[in-house]
């Protein structure tokens, strides 16, 4: 053939059939990050407005789909850093270092872009006015396989840049305290230029998932067909959603029905094979025939199903790790503002505070219950609990959604003023009301307002009192439950088993004075009546209590004496510390000086008062919380202080 053989067609190229040569470039091209997608820090429709708009659909035409691609989780949330927000944030950060989470047991370190070690203090400092804080917790299906994960989350990091069109601010920190090895993320909300960085939702929900598949996929190759056909075998029988329900879901009629016609003898049997799963959990009904109906929000009770799973095993781990012979199958299971009716209160001994998926701030607690089971509870917000030292002991107390007393006199008040509420209307129906009295209603009307927007304030101030509001208050008391469900009480900083012997008043006395708990004879319960039997003779050794007739007798003024020697101990203790002289209080003592700091004893805690080169320790209240360092004052009566914050004696708090 010689050159001069070819013979140019001249005219519009015009396409044979199949894609053409133009969009496998251009989809390439964006695939390997070489060009912008159109989107991209600008605007589009509401939910793809922000960065990365758009990317999602271009993934998911260039990714491996279906069943071949490497399974990866992706979780993305925020949090606004106004207010406490740097504080949790800052919290948080320490919490995702903690001892127990690496493949040898240790601390988690923080890595970034550039080191295996990054300054999660100088990251915090950075981002101290920031607006906000992206939080994500990525884990890939087979990330077992990599032996180490931060090359992974480097490049993930380095798409996710591309995508957004910024340098991102970050460090992260790998777990492997779970089944699955994981990586968490914390971004910075601000982009290069230091403007506040808006992710578009499209890509929060569906880009970074595809973005990591890829690299997954990548990395391990596509799954083969053994591997799929085992994944799918392995999910008929789990307790949780799997791909099953969610084809189950697309499949299901308007009225739930179910026919089991896959032409393919091997996916009907997995089809049938999992209906018949879910028949066992009560969540199916076979009618015959191939026909099924599936049990309402059947996928709501799975995801439920598949969070206490996850929970025992979590639980199985942490008993593990201790070294406690307790069966975590028989725990108990405490969501948020739903606390099992018989339950009560509960006391028990801390076996781990931690962070819920330890993504959000709200924290859970595992409790060694004298019941004699393990008690897993969802405690809110970590800003509402104090912290907790492993194997203290706490009673935890199930708070309840109630219509307060004051949303009734706000109706009734209402009531008799043409259905509005201000301080006024409140003086003019109740005379003996004091002006700050009706200021307290003011005040929860618009929190309420806040909370609900559904509670109407007129230009004048007045607040319109609808015949619903009852059940407006109550909604806002749900919404409150939800952030601190529960109430802990310390009952003693140190363990169970140095309580026999200590010195000072403890929870065990309490107990032997006026017994308020109900013990059982296995697990902790078993742990606690020993403890209390040695604690006996060491009273009566003590001459503190007396044998009568062969029944034990507490002396008059055990606890009052047993509350004096702690104290002198602590005194002693902090007499080295301080460098400051102890001075006992008595009632009828005017306590002036500066609250230093708390005390916990097993007898309570306490406030030390310091005053030129002497200290006193005084029952603690909770209003002196968020004064630590400030002048206070007050008068010691038997029933407590009446603390003035600041200089001079003004108006006491209660």
């Amino acid at each position: 053939m010689r050159d001069d053989d070819v013979r140019p067609k001249l005219g519009r190229i015009r396409s044979k059939g199949g894609q053409s040569y133009l969009p496998k470039v251009l989809k390439a091209a964006r695939k390997a990050g070489g060009l912008k997608t159109p989107g991209v820090g600008g605007e589009g429709k509401a939910r793809s407005r922000g960065r990365g708009a758009g990317i999602a659909a271009v993934t998911a035409t260039g990714r491996v789909r279906g069943r071949a691609a490497r399974r990866v989780v992706v979780k993305t949330r925020y949090t606004q850093l106004a207010g406490k927000g740097v504080k949790a944030a800052r919290a948080h950060l320490r919490y995702l270092q903690r001892d127990g989470v690496t493949k040898d047991g240790l601390a988690g370190e923080l890595y970034d872009r550039g080191g295996d070690q990054a300054d999660g203090r100088g990251f915090m400092d950075r981002a101290d006015k920031d607006p906000r804080q992206f939080r994500l917790i990525v884990s890939a299906e087979d990330g077992d396989k990599y032996e180490d994960l931060k090359p992974l989350t480097r490049r993930f990091m380095e798409q996710m840049e591309t995508d957004l069109g910024t340098r991102l601010d970050w460090v992260a920190v790998d777990h492997f305290n779970t089944g699955h090895p994981h990586t968490h993320i914390v971004i910075r909300g601000v982009d290069e230029k230091g403007k506040d960085l808006t992710i578009a939702r499209d890509y929060i929900s569906e880009g970074m998932r595809d973005r990591l598949e890829a690299l997954v996929t990548l990395d391990l190759g596509p799954r083969s067909e053994r591997e799929i056909d085992i994944a799918r075998r392995q999910e008929v029988d789990q307790a949780r959603l799997t791909s099953h329900d969610r084809h189950l879901l697309r499949k299901m009629s308007l009225d739930r029905h179910i026919v089991t016609d896959v032409p393919d003898p091997k996916e009907r049997a997995l089809q049938v094979g999992r209906l018949a799963k879910l028949q066992e959990f009560g969540l199916a009904e076979d009618l015959g025939g191939g026909r099924w109906r599936l049990a309402e929000n059947f996928d709501a009770t799975l995801k439920d199903l598949g969070e206490r799973g996850d929970i025992i095993k979590s639980m199985h781990r942490e008993l593990a790790l201790k070294g406690m012979a307790r069966a975590a199958e028989d725990g108990v299971v405490h969501r948020a503002g739903v606390a099992l009716p018989e339950a009560g209160s509960l006391f028990g001994r801390v076996v781990k505070r931690g962070l819920l998926d330890g993504d959000s701030d709200r924290h859970f607690l595992m409790l060694d219950g004298i019941d004699g089971r393990i008690h897993w509870i969802d405690i809110g917000y970590a800003e509402r609990t104090r912290p907790l030292a492993d194997d203290a002991l706490v009673r935890v107390d199930f708070r309840q959604a109630e219509i307060r007393s004051a949303d009734h006199t706000i109706v009734e008040v209402a009531a008799a003023n043409g259905g509005w509420y201000d301080v006024a209307a409140h003086l003019n129906y109740d005379q003996s009301a004091t002006g700050e009295f009706a200021e307290t209603h003011m005040r929860r009307l618009e929190a309420i307002k806040r909370a609900t927007r559904q509670v109407e304030r007129s230009d004048q101030g007045a607040f319109r009192i609808a015949e619903t509001f009852l059940d407006q208050a109550l909604a806002y008391e749900k919404k409150r439950l939800q952030q601190a469900p529960t109430d802990i009480v310390p009952l003693s900083p140190i363990p169970l088993s140095r309580l026999p012997t200590y010195p000072g008043a403890t929870w065990l006395d309490r107990e032997l004075v006026d017994p308020s708990v109900p013990v059982v004879t296995v697990g902790f319960g078993r742990e606690f009546s020993d403890a209390l039997r040695q604690r006996q003779i060491w009273l009566l050794q003590e001459e503190l209590a007396f044998e009568i007739d062969g029944q034990f007798r507490t002396g008059v003024n055990m606890l009052r004496t047993l509350e004096v020697r702690g104290l002198d101990a602590a005194s002693d203790r902090l007499e080295k510390e301080s460098g400051l002289t102890y001075r006992p209080a008595k009632y009828g003592d005017r306590i002036e000086g500066q609250l230093r700091q708390s005390v916990h004893l097993p007898s309570g805690r306490y406030a030390m008062v310091e005053q030129g080169k002497e200290f006193t320790l005084v029952p603690w209240r909770p209003v002196l919380e968020n004064h630590i360092g400030k002048l206070v004052s007050g008068l010691y009566r038997e029933e407590g202080i009446n603390w003035s914050i600041g200089r001079g004696r003004g108006m006491g708090i209660q």
